[in-house]
């Protein structure tokens, strides 16, 4: 099963960079290549939005830098 993949605004990206104090190549990478990337139509320099399902917390959401591939 793949987990939900949203692709993020950039007034949302810079709300997530601002939560977590970071910069875009402090997070973990998804290639513009990679094919749930592709089918969000995500591209270099924007970020992505993953949603799991997770037996202990019920969902888990995890960020993703997309960087060329």
């Amino acid at each position: 099963m793949i987990p939900k993949h949203e692709l993020l605004t950039k007034e949302e990206s810079a709300q997530v960079l601002a939560r977590f104090n970071s910069s875009p190549s402090q997070f973990p990478y998804i290639q513009s290549t990679d094919s749930i990337a592709k089918e969000i139509g995500a591209k270099p320099g924007d970020f992505v939005r993953i949603t799991r399902s997770s037996e202990t917390a019920g969902t888990s959401t995890y960020y993703r830098y997309v960087v060329e591939g």
